[in-house]
């Protein structure tokens, strides 16, 4: 392994990756990072054994890869101290939004992959979607599937357009997992259990029913008619829930993910 990697932002994703990285045998030798704040500094010092750098330098010119872990409204001014010392270097974007066109004018390199991860990647459970710009070669590839293999599942997109629809599905995604949650949790507390035994209920029912679904060759629509009764309790729920449109609604909320997702590649992305 002689891939020499930049972290630009320290934040959870970084964690995720660094994590996954250092599972892999990346040494601490092997990884620089540009963190602002002490807090998640003095996050990276305790659990990872890295000191990271409140500001960009001439460090980073070792980097091979630049791993661009921050926020979309940051990324075009966090690029200016870094462009000069890594244009040579394969970058690697985790911010929503941002179309690889932009990052490429920034800093003056075409060897950009845009990734889309999401939260459980803390785990090693997540999900990523890649999309890789004409410049980046095959072995490139490799080494960005590489990096996030740590964090779990990944899959290549041959269109930049799609990485939105990822964004609203999977990107985004646990929020939605985690909001239906707290409802099962809210209403299972309603009919007499304790807050704690409805979230233990819950959690097991979508880890169990998501483990389910990918041992299955089945389509959901097939998953769900077998626990759904005609007369039974599932069939009162799943009535209720279609008198109310509420598949029809998390549509219309998927779609305003996806829409916002484009309209922050157009706010923050304006090269």
């Amino acid at each position: 392994m002689h891939e020499h990697l930049a972290f630009i932002g320290g934040g959870n994703m970084a964690c995720a990756m660094i994590s996954g990285l250092q599972a892999q045998g990346f040494s601490v030798s092997q990884i620089d990072v540009v963190e602002p704040f002490a807090e998640a500094r003095e996050r990276l010092k305790t659990d990872f054994g890295i000191a990271a750098n409140t500001v960009a330098g001439d460090f980073l010119a070792r980097a091979t890869i630049v791993i661009w872990a921050v926020k979309p409204q940051s990324f075009k001014e966090a690029t200016q101290p870094v462009q000069a010392f890594t244009a040579n270097a394969l970058h690697l974007s985790v911010a929503a939004g941002i179309p690889s066109d932009s990052i490429a004018a920034w800093l003056g390199n075409a060897r950009i992959i845009r990734t889309m991860p999401n939260t459980p990647a803390l785990i090693g459970k997540g999900i990523t979607g890649l999309f890789a710009r004409p410049a980046v070669t095959p072995a490139d590839r490799q080494h960005a599937e590489r990096i996030v293999k740590g964090m779990g599942q990944y899959l290549w997109l041959e269109q930049e357009g799609l990485l939105d629809a990822v964004t609203a599905l999977s990107g985004s995604g646990p929020a939605y997992m985690f909001y239906f949650m707290e409802a099962m949790t809210a209403a299972g507390a309603e009919m007499g259990l304790t807050r704690e035994q409805a979230y233990q209920l819950a959690v097991a029912t979508f880890i169990g029913a998501g483990e389910l679904a990918r041992a299955s060759h089945e389509p959901p629509e097939i998953l769900r008619q077998r626990v759904t009764s005609k007369g039974g309790t599932t069939y009162a729920a799943i009535a209720s829930m279609d008198n109310s449109h509420i598949k029809d609604l998390f549509a219309q909320a998927l779609h305003a993910a996806h829409q916002r997702a484009r309209e922050m590649g157009v706010e923050f992305g304006n090269a």
